[in-house]
């Protein structure tokens, strides 16, 4: 297998907390830090959320500007995404940091169960939210939490109603939502070759799924997502150090099966994004 694997790394998210690991990054310059070693672990996308000094979840954009300027500045060429998740913001308050232009911006297309609340993302937030993305030329990430985002991403790809290149990232394993499901995940992977080959796709899974999805991700010829927003150990007994280990979790697995790690140039060529001027 020849193609590059895109590793990304969801480095904060809306409830990891320190109590559930020190090592979650919460204030800007912990984000900072923690991206640059995962940078150099071998991840080419940040996913990132941002936080109140207190570890509540905020879409406040200056905190965003800050964090965007900390990246470019120590993590040169690395893909920057931004959360428009539901936890942060309720509304258009998801997007208000679009005009910042990151490289990407997560949208979730439909909504979903999560574990004590429904995920809404209704038509009209999510066609502004498409818009924004146009607007500001920013490509989305479609995070499907079921086979009905699938088929609505790649619908909105051929009508034009989505920026840039067709990126889609199933997403397993949150509680009410789609489990770990290996026969699932290969039909998942089949319909987005059949109906969507020239889009890019990825995997991520919640917990102690994670490394069992990025597993069936990298074997099967898809992107991978790790990171602690979705997992805070290593396994049952150790506390992941640092996003950088689960970084380089997800770039022995491409050893394993002889997928080279994508660098920030590889990545931004398959996603179809602009190479930034490194200074």
């Amino acid at each position: 297998m020849t193609k590059p694997c895109i590793i990304c790394c969801a480095i904060t998210g809306s409830l990891p907390r320190k109590e559930n690991n020190p090592a979650v990054p919460i204030t800007v310059e912990e984000q900072i830090e923690s991206t640059h070693e995962a940078f150099e672990a071998g991840a080419t996308i940040a996913h990132a959320h941002v936080r109140n000094d207190d570890q509540t979840t905020t879409s406040d954009p200056e905190k965003f500007a800050r964090l965007k300027e900390g990246l470019e500045k120590h993590c040169p060429g690395m893909i920057i995404q931004f959360s428009t998740g539901g936890r942060s913001g309720a509304e258009k308050e998801r997007g208000g940091m679009l005009p910042l232009r990151p490289d990407m911006a997560s949208l979730s297309v439909g909504s979903v169960n999560f574990p004590t609340r429904v995920y809404t993302n209704s038509p009209d937030l999510v066609a502004w939210l498409s818009s924004e993305m146009h607007k500001y030329e920013v490509t989305p990430e479609i995070e499907a939490f079921d086979l009905s985002h699938i088929l609505q991403a790649i619908h909105m790809n051929k009508n034009g109603a989505l920026p840039g290149k067709l990126y889609v990232q199933f997403v397993m394993g949150v509680k009410n939502a789609m489990p770990v499901d290996k026969e699932v995940f290969d039909f998942y992977a089949k319909i987005m070759t059949e109906r969507a080959p020239d889009a890019e796709w990825c995997a991520a899974g919640i917990g102690a799924n994670q490394i069992v999805v990025n597993e069936w991700s990298i074997a099967a010829g898809g992107h991978t997502r790790t990171g602690l927003e979705d997992n805070v150990r290593l396994d049952r007994e150790t506390l992941a150090p640092s996003n950088a280990a689960l970084v380089k979790r997800a770039a022995e697995l491409c050893d394993k099966y002889e997928r080279s790690v994508a660098t920030w140039q590889q990545a931004r060529e398959m996603l179809g994004l602009k190479t930034p001027q490194i200074v």
